[in-house]
């Protein structure tokens, strides 16, 4: 099986991660990909790293390699609307974002989805995307060891007006304490004792299932395909996107340490059954040979 991925991001987030994490999955299982990926972007640098096969994203190289392909899987929505118009081999799409379709002819053009969550499931649905073209593959995460913990209160750094970086901000200065704007989460979480996901709109949320495995108690934004991860004082907390809400939250998980302990050995619970990595990759595999069988 020879997989050509798809990715135009010149950022580092939970979609890139997984980019990388997946092509690592598919390596180990024999499965031979090669990533076309900006030049110089955060995600061709660190495939370079892993001595993945990686190369410059353009259209003729995805007319090229296509058709050297037995599929393409397309990571984002630039992505997608290249491999629709130059593909030559059947096309896969992850679908990661909660808002809904703009274009229905791009999304005439694959031979199934992979959605982040039940919930993006629902959005291509109401586009008009057949539900047997739709399958779910949540994220996958590593988890190693849990953080050692700390105070700190740590927020993904985001530049996105739709994600909750000023609501944030907001939240904590009432809450009376320091809020630290992460772009290293992998690093920033071992010392974090709590991190805030708000966002006004979400598919899953992979940073959440980063924090949760490194087991740093989460609060988080209850849209989207959130609560499909995060169970309220279950294994995480859910609040309303309200700064005096928010900032209650935190005072009580900061001073209720048994409490937060708690949802975050839960939490890393949840990550262990329900989003590893190996079933993000056994998920995807399954979807390829599905779509390659037809």
């Amino acid at each position: 099986m020879r997989i050509l991925h798809l990715d135009s991001s010149h950022e580092m987030r939970g979609g890139q991660w997984q980019v990388l994490r997946l092509m690592e999955g598919l390596r180990r299982e024999s499965i031979d990909c090669t990533l076309l990926s900006p030049r110089s972007s955060p995600l061709w640098d660190k495939a370079r790293a892993l001595h993945l096969d990686v190369q410059p994203l353009g259209p003729w190289a995805v007319h090229r390699l296509s058709r050297q392909a037995d599929l393409i899987h397309a990571h984002d929505a630039r992505a997608h609307t290249l491999a629709a118009v130059l593909a030559g081999a059947p096309l896969v799409v992850s679908r990661r974002v909660a808002f809904p379709i703009r274009s229905r002819w791009k999304y005439r053009h694959a031979s199934r989805y992979a959605a982040v969550s039940q919930f993006v499931k629902g959005i291509l649905m109401e586009g008009g995307v057949p539900e047997d073209k739709v399958s779910v593959v949540y994220d996958g995460v590593p988890l190693g060891e849990p953080a050692a913990g700390g105070e700190t209160v740590v927020a993904p750094a985001s530049g996105d007006p739709r994600k909750g970086t000023a609501l944030a901000l907001e939240a904590t200065r009432r809450a009376g304490v320091d809020l630290l704007l992460s772009r290293d989460l992998e690093s920033d979480l071992a010392d974090a004792g709590l991190f805030l996901y708000l966002t006004h709109s979400e598919g899953l949320g992979s940073a959440i299932l980063m924090a949760m495995a490194a087991g740093v108690p989460v609060i988080a934004s209850n849209v989207g395909g959130i609560p499909e991860i995060v169970r309220h004082r279950d294994n995480g907390w859910l609040a309303e996107n309200e700064p005096e809400a928010i900032a209650a939250a935190i005072r009580e998980l900061l001073s209720d340490r048994p409490l937060a302990r708690a949802l975050a050995a839960r939490a890393r619970q949840t990550v262990a059954e329900n989003f590893s990595l190996d079933q993000m990759i056994h998920s995807t595999i399954h979807l390829y040979r599905q779509v390659l069988s037809c």
